[in-house]
Parts: structure tokens; C-alpha cells; sequence
């Protein structure tokens, strides 16, 4: 089987930055993938960047339309410079953008960071827009990495993603089922900003304080939590469903920061525990995305739930969204299918992606 060299680019809803990753991709077998992270990188926003970004869904068109066009081009221009630092080629870029909208119920799911741009500036072919086909086809959009996760992480009987969503997919009855559980970093960012800082480092903000538990109850009383999947979560509903319960009650800044952390705790423990049908201990969950860097997080994950809660190297914490787009992009080129409708809830599978440029040399 030929080995692909694929650069994975990734910008969170956290809006820590944007994650690069050089990564090797070779199918061992039908189902599985051999893999490697060759050299990745995080490329922190300065703060035009985060405010364009943050504000963009309150503009006009004309200047989304520059922001996706110049966006594009900053990626372009990063992945180049990334790849002549560390000396490497790529046969693919797989980019996921930057989410601006996301809504499904109304079909929409919108990110920036145009691909003809990505691909005038590198020369490399290169797979956007993965959500769009999907929520068409009547999916979330969201999550997509249920079938990275199949392909590459099998071995485990869960993955869960702590980034500004905790997102979790499990193989059940041969299916890979995913879905977003829950706000995580997104909101836990927001309350270290006003601390003055970017992020509650190893959760020493959250350690420091006490559960507000009439706050506890209301977040854990949010409708979103008794749907079924699948479900997807966006910036929009945190504005409209979330963060008035934070910003209303009286609780200190750092009993807030606690009582998220255990709310989100408790929200990933109890979807673990319904993923097993009632039994955990035998499992094993595999836990990447910054949250995971969150120590009084995990602690009390590891308390919500019997399942074994398995974090890997920093490389992979980090670098493991964009290793599954750059999965995602390989499989869009091959015309294999990519995003799994038992996921997103679509009407069928989908092989989703724009492409941009020549991939005669890629296939």
C-alpha cells in the first residue's frame, strides 16, 4: 500500500491557534491505517486574527468574503514556511478551516479559509469544507472524526475529544456512533480570560475552587443533555442556551471555573456509562484535545466514571484532530467514504470535501 504524506490543518472553537501537522498515512488493511506525526506545530493567533474570527458572523459579506480569501491565504503561507523549516513535502493538505456558523437544523455549516487560496500559495492539493455535503444531506455535520477514530484508534472502546466542545465516538454493535456531549473548553477559556488568562493551566484555577451546586443543577438540567444522538453543539448555542446560567449566578470566578469543570465531568461520565450499557470498568477511553492538559479535569472525569481514561504523549493530546482530517482528506481524494451517517444523522453516508487543484500525481 503507497504511504501519504498529508499535512492536517486544524482551528478549534477555543481559538488557541491554528495546528499543523505532518503526518504519514498508510492503509494496512481494509478498516485500518497505519499512521505517523512526522512534526506538528501550533501557530498562536495574534489578537487581529482571534477578534476577525470571533466577530465574523456579525459582518457583512463583503468581508466574510475577504476573511475566507485572506484567511486562506494565512494558512497557505503557514503550511509553506512549516514545510520549509522542517524540510518536508506533502502530497495533500487537508484543512478544516475555521467554523463561523454552525447550525444544522437549518442545513448550514460554514467555515472559513478558502481552499484555491491554500493551494495558490503552497502549489499542493489541497481537501476543504468537509461539513457542508453532510448537513445537506440532513446531518449535525458534526462530529466528523468517528471514522478517523475507527481507522486509526480501534483498539480503544472510546475516544473523547476535550476541545471547545467534549466530543466522544464509540464502535457499539459494529457501528462507530459520535457525538458532542457537552461544552468544554470553549467556556472554560472564558472564565480564565477573566483572570487575565488565555486558559486555566493544568486546572490550577478550578483546583483553587469549591462547587457551586444550585449552579451545578442548572447547567446539568439543560435540555441538550436528554436528546439522543446524534447532536452537535456550536457557538451559537452556548450564546443561546448556556452561558446565561454562568454569567446569572453569584458564584465566585473560581467556583465557577470548579463547578464547569465538574459539570463537564459529570456530562462525559454519564454518556460513558450509557455507551456501556451501565458497566465501564472494562473499558478504555482515549483522551486527547487541550482539555486533556487539565488536571483538575481528568481528576474529576476519572471520578464520574469507572472506565479506564487513557492520555497519551502531548504530540498526540494536541495533533490528533488534525491527523484525522488529514485521514479525512485522503479518503475524500480516493472517493471513500469519510463521514458516517449513523454519526451526524444523515440520510446516508458521504465522501465530503472540496478540491482544490491538481490531484492527477495524489491518487
Amino acid at each position: 500500500m503507497r504511504k501519504y504524506n498529508i499535512i492536517g490543518v486544524m482551528s478549534g472553537t477555543s481559538m488557541d491557534g491554528l495546528d499543523i501537522a505532518h503526518v504519514s498515512l498508510e492503509e494496512a488493511e481494509a478498516g485500518k491505517w497505519n499512521y505517523s506525526i512526522n512534526a506538528a506545530t501550533t501557530i498562536a493567533y495574534e489578537e487581529k486574527w482571534r477578534l476577525r474570527l470571533s466577530k465574523l458572523r456579525h459582518q457583512n459579506s463583503l468581508i466574510f468574503y475577504k476573511t475566507d480569501r485572506f484567511y486562506g491565504q494565512f494558512i497557505g503561507e503557514q503550511v509553506k514556511a512549516f514545510l520549509t523549516e522542517n524540510n518536508l513535502d506533502a502530497d495533500l493538505i487537508a484543512s478544516h478551516g475555521h467554523t463561523v456558523f454552525h447550525q444544522p437544523d437549518s442545513n448550514i455549516s460554514v467555515q472559513v479559509g478558502d481552499g484555491n487560496s491554500i493551494y495558490g500559495y503552497t502549489g499542493i492539493p489541497t481537501v476543504t469544507n468537509f461539513r457542508a455535503l453532510d448537513v445537506i444531506l440532513g446531518g449535525e455535520g458534526a462530529p466528523l472524526v468517528g471514522i478517523a477514530d475507527q481507522y486509526l484508534f480501534g483498539e480503544f472502546d472510546m475516544c473523547l475529544n476535550l476541545g471547545g466542545f467534549a466530543n466522544i465516538s464509540a464502535n457499539i454493535n459494529s457501528n462507530r456512533v459520535a457525538y458532542d456531549v457537552c461544552p468544554c473548553n470553549i467556556v472554560l477559556n472564558r472564565i480564565a480570560r477573566e483572570f487575565g488568562q488565555e486558559y486555566d493551566e493544568n486546572g490550577e484555577i478550578a483546583e483553587k475552587g469549591n462547587i457551586d451546586y444550585d449552579l451545578l443543577s442548572d447547567l446539568n438540567s439543560i435540555s441538550f443533555y436528554d436528546y439522543e444522538p446524534p447532536k452537535s453543539l456550536g457557538r451559537e448555542w452556548i450564546s443561546s442556551n448556556f452561558w446565561s446560567h454562568v454569567r446569572n449566578s453569584v458564584a465566585k470566578k473560581e467556583d465557577k471555573m470548579k463547578t464547569l469543570v465538574d459539570h463537564i465531568a459529570q456530562q462525559i461520565g454519564n454518556n460513558v456509562e450509557d455507551l456501556s450499557s451501565g458497566d465501564a470498568s472494562s473499558k478504555r477511553v482515549f483522551v486527547t484535545g487541550g482539555g486533556a492538559f487539565n488536571k483538575t479535569l481528568i481528576s474529576h472525569l476519572r471520578t464520574h466514571t469507572e472506565a479506564e481514561i487513557v492520555v497519551p504523549d502531548d504530540k498526540m493530546v494536541d495533533y490528533k484532530e488534525a491527523l484525522a482530517f488529514a485521514l479525512l482528506g485522503i479518503l475524500r481524494v480516493q472517493n471513500k467514504t469519510n463521514v458516517l451517517s449513523i454519526a451526524t444523522g444523515a440520510t446516508e453516508d458521504s465522501v465530503s470535501g472540496s478540491l482544490h487543484g491538481d490531484f492527477s500525481k495524489t491518487v
